[in-house]
């Protein structure tokens, strides 16, 4: 039998990390997950089907060894807008020249490129904003002909074929999901993947789109990475299973001083709705080709933590980097010593949701403060899909969270919640199960994982009638014996 202790993560946010060419191999694979990985990232901008096959594959053979639910995210890559091709491979646009982009495929020069997006043309005013290669260069609009844009160059540079074109001035009529898109979320949902990441959103129907495509398949993480997805957030959060603060494009569409105050709005927004958030990009870039990160970026994470994210991501640090192991490992301990921190408890408690005029909340939110009280190591939140631990993650205890579920797959889903730790039942959550059973089975569960000794006292959440989805209405607290 294994020792469920080993494998017990001793803080209460998450790590999602990429894979990529660094981290292929099932002995790296595995090496990530006991550094501390919850959630692995299958990034589709980049590998081929079969790549992403082998590593789901990998994940789910440590998963079965190890007794430990993975939840595993597929980023689908979303509309990505290019330049077209040089004559050279390349030009070099000074400050202040005119630069022409349009529909004409045929190789540019210093005077113009093709810009394959005829929906940028259609949508563009004299006065927007282009910026190149996530934003080194810039350009903005003079005059918008029926196929062409004339542009003044105001940040120059080197541009090369194929560079990447922002737009944060302009709403495009183009849906987030290319045909690409929608071959890569039918193969990942037939793979069985947990969370769709889903990129360049700017209206709550790109995400309704997605959720219609997955029917129930698979968690809806929407990429907060545009200004335009910044204005709709209280309509997207209300469509949305989750969201990712993803600063890269962000970064490069708003001004830099902005970024840090939207990251705690979408933080603060998603937890009063008790929806899960990673933040992500660059958290611990400079570990691409060092073995320790700036101190800089250790704060950066511990910022994340402080806010009450349910998950920080490492990115290239993972997939491409010279050091994946390590950027795991300190990201752990930044996360483990912020949360053991008085201050970390002090924020925890200031920003507490207040619950909502229901039995469900009432119930999780007299639970917290029994377990305040009373010191109990854990609270045990019997779930049938997902929703009671949702909302006890919402109350952030500082007791440890059980979720029993008997779903495998609802087990893989709460393991990107702040503070859960997912477990599978084939015995509880079903309508012959008494209120007695359960709650032996929740004391068996914390002393299976070395958290509980005897005479410690643990909090039960459940619903009864058990099966049932959102009927959370009892509460027992229980001696270890």
């Amino acid at each position: 039998m294994k020792d469920k202790s080993l494998i017990l993560r001793d803080r209460r946010a998450k790590i999602v990390s990429t894979l990529g060419p660094a981290s292929s191999t099932k002995e790296m694979i595995k090496a990530l997950f006991l550094a501390g990985v919850d959630v692995f990232r299958l990034n589709f901008s980049h590998g081929t089907h079969e790549d992403h096959a082998e590593r789901y594959r990998i994940i789910r053979e440590i998963e079965e060894e190890t007794g430990k639910v993975i939840g595993i995210l597929a980023d689908i890559q979303g509309p990505k807008l290019r330049v077209g091709n040089f004559a050279n491979g390349k030009v070099t646009l000074k400050n202040g020249a005119i630069f022409r982009l349009d529909l004409d495929p045929a190789l540019g020069d210093e005077h113009r490129v093709c810009l394959p997006h005829k929906e940028i043309i259609q949508s563009a005013k004299p006065g927007a904003r282009l910026l190149l290669d996530d934003g080194k260069l810039r350009l903005t609009v003079r005059n918008v002909g029926a196929d062409y844009l004339e542009t003044e160059v105001t940040v120059g540079g080197v541009l090369s074929d194929h560079k990447g074109v922002n737009v944060p001035d302009m709403v495009l009529p183009i849906p987030a999901l290319t045909e690409k898109d929608h071959k890569d979320l039918r193969f990942a949902l037939d793979l069985g993947v947990d969370f769709i990441g889903l990129s360049f959103v700017q209206r709550p129907e790109d995400v309704q789109e997605a959720k219609a495509i997955s029917n129930g398949r698979a968690w809806i993480i929407t990429k907060m990475e545009k200004p335009q997805a910044i204005e709709n957030l209280d309509s997207i959060l209300e469509v949305t299973d989750g969201v990712m603060v993803a600063r890269g494009d962000l970064g490069v569409e708003m001004p830099p001083e902005e970024v840090p105050l939207v990251q705690i709005q979408i933080i603060r927004k998603a937890r009063s709705l008790g929806k899960p958030v990673i933040v992500a990009t660059q958290m611990l870039e400079s570990m691409i080709s060092s073995p320790t990160p700036t101190r800089a970026e250790a704060s950066d994470v511990a910022t994340a933590v402080l806010e009450g994210a349910d998950a920080v991501m490492l990115s290239a640090e993972s997939a491409a980097g010279q050091y994946p192991k390590e950027a795991v490992s300190i990201m752990n301990r930044i996360i483990t010593r912020v949360e053991k921190d008085k201050e970390w408890t002090k924020l925890m408690e200031a920003t507490r949701e207040q619950p909502q005029r229901n039995i469900a909340d009432a119930i999780v939110a007299a639970a917290q403060k029994i377990c305040a009280t009373l010191s109990a190591p854990a609270v045990v939140a019997y779930t049938h899909k997902g929703t009671t631990a949702l909302r006890m993650s919402r109350e952030r205890p500082n007791s440890m969270i059980f979720s029993l579920t008997p779903s495998v797959e609802v087990a893989r889903r709460l393991a990107l919640v702040w503070g859960i730790h997912p477990c599978t039942t084939n015995e509880a959550c079903i309508p012959s199960c008494t209120v007695e059973h359960i709650v032996d089975e929740a004391r068996k569960t914390t002393q299976e994982h070395n958290i509980v000794k005897k005479g410690d006292q643990i909090v039960v959440v459940a619903g009864v009638p058990f099966g049932q989805t959102g009927s959370t209405n009892l509460i027992r607290v229980t001696e270890i014996n």
